[in-house]
């Protein structure tokens, strides 16, 4: 058993099953002795967990390793949201912490997210220094999953606190909203109501899909990007003339918005959620500042910034950069989002929060209402002094155990067979990240600059998919649009 499991975009992802490339107990032994040696001695390490099959029991597995090698595990006893995890570490200044997870994947999956001491998803070499600390490690006979006694339990009182900060990050309420909310079987349900109700709105949740349910029984694939997934939420906003609608995946770090349009509800793309927010946090906030997206996130945000005398960076997809990219530049970090809807809106939370995020979404939506306008508005004044910037996204999906050949094997034919126009749009540079560059870590990304747009290809991180990111940028609509239309054609026929 010479290859293992590795750490992707978010931590260790892989299908529940037996043996060294999947989720399970064993694995989890491996890798949380392996964390054992990398932490300080005797560190404070948060441990938290979704609903999902194995999550209590890898979780278990956790804090008793970390225990009998002399640290101090901190567990949460019942399963939590993701930001809740991450908050915690950053409260108590603990060595690091560990999440329990698959996110928005399938039922048959399940994850393991590690923070490290700055409240941030683990950097890279960090990573490798866990990794080759497992492969030093023998294969595991025998693992034991139960609770281990004395251990530290976290529950109400951690909650508590991470709704004081979310809570005290936003501005008043302008007013009270009906909200239409899903948390997709998932484990934000709850502590997601919660921070709206303290709000003051007034918040329905789809009651078939509010409580954690690791089957996913209405939602065989639970990212809200995908279509089909707030059809249930959408019926009962109109049931109860709803105002906004609001969904979190099953970890609740993601945040999905559909907002009422003539024709019905039309549900929002990431990049339109962060250019809102980002335009509606840069303009409440003044001096030395920072905002931060991703190279496959929209353009628009750099520009917005930029008006607004703020600072933009742009990362590699993951939290784990997006969170640190104004350390040390005297410029703090006030907002960071990646079109896969994550959202920062929290400093004091180094990762994604769909919750918070969800909150300062409905203060806007508040505020919009408060004033006689909707997001409409803010879209055309964006549009009409920075362009009209479209996204859209097309997948391929790849199945089977040779997944990864598969993605691989992708990668190498666009590489060489470089395309010199996609979908009319003359090729004007490529970049390729594949050996890293100075702004950049190595990756595997194919930037594709375009006349009037750009296209970048990856694989993604998180799920057996080569994803084409697409942008069109033209000051007229309808021509933006025409653009966009021909690069999901072009894509589609690429990635094929």
């Amino acid at each position: 058993m010479t290859d293992r499991l590795r750490f992707g975009t978010a931590g260790l992802r892989a299908p529940l099953g037996d043996g060294p490339l999947c989720m399970n107990a064993h694995v989890v032994e491996q890798v949380a002795k392996a964390i054992a040696q990398w932490l300080g001695p005797e560190s404070t390490f948060v441990i938290g967990r979704d609903a999902r099959y194995g999550s209590e029991d890898f979780a278990n597995v956790t804090a008793r390793v970390l225990a009998d090698a002399g640290h101090r595990p901190r567990v949460f006893a019942d399963p939590v949201p993701t930001p809740v995890v991450a908050h915690e570490v950053m409260r108590t200044n603990a060595a690091g912490g560990v999440m329990v997870t698959a996110s928005h994947n399938p039922a048959t999956d399940n994850g393991y997210k590690v923070y490290a001491a700055d409240g941030g998803q683990i950097l890279l070499e960090d990573a490798s220094k866990i990794e080759a600390l497992m492969a030093a490690e023998p294969w595991p006979e025998v693992v034991d999953s139960k609770p281990a006694p004395g251990i530290e339990l976290l529950g109400a009182t951690e909650i508590d606190a991470y709704l004081t900060t979310i809570g005290s990050e936003q501005s008043s309420s302008a007013g009270r909203l009906t909200i239409a909310y899903t948390a997709m079987h998932g484990v934000g349900g709850d502590v997601f109501v919660r921070a709206l109700t303290n709000a003051g709105h007034q918040v329905h949740s789809v009651s078939e899909q509010h409580d954690p349910n690791p089957d996913f029984p209405t939602a065989a694939f639970p990212n809200p990007e995908e279509p089909g997934t707030l059809d249930m939420v959408m019926a009962l906003a109109n049931d109860v003339d709803a105002d906004l609608i609001l969904a979190n995946d099953p970890d609740a770090d993601r945040l999905a918005v559909a907002v009422k349009r003539e024709d019905g509800w039309e549900r929002l793309t990431g990049d339109q959620i962060g250019v809102l927010l980002g335009a509606s946090i840069i303009g409440q906030t003044s001096g030395a500042r920072s905002v931060a997206t991703t190279i496959v996130s929209s353009t628009l945000l750099s520009k917005i910034a930029l008006a607004g005398d703020a600072l933009c960076h742009t990362t590699l997809t993951g939290f784990k950069w997006l969170a640190r990219t104004a350390d040390g530049s005297g410029a703090p970090l006030v907002f960071a989002y990646e079109e896969a809807l994550g959202y920062s809106v929290c400093p004091t939370i180094r990762d994604k929060d769909g919750i918070s995020a969800g909150l300062r979404f409905a203060e806007l939506v508040a505020e919009c209402s408060h004033h006689g306008e909707t997001v409409d508005h803010i879209f055309t004044d964006i549009y009409e002094t920075h362009g009209y910037h479209l996204t859209s996204q097309v997948a391929t999906r790849f199945e089977g155990p040779d997944s990864m050949t598969k993605m691989t094997a992708a990668m190498h034919s666009l590489r060489t067979d470089a395309p010199t126009e996609i979908g009319g749009n003359a090729v004007l540079g490529v970049v390729d990240l594949i050996d890293g560059s100075d702004q950049h870590a190595p990756s595997d990304v194919l930037i594709y600059e375009l006349d009037g747009g750009r296209v970048i290809i990856r694989p993604s991180g998180t799920e057996p998919k080569v994803k084409a990111y697409l942008e069109a940028v033209d000051p007229d609509r309808a021509v933006a649009a025409e653009r966009l239309a021909d690069l999901n054609v072009a894509a589609a026929s690429l990635l094929a």
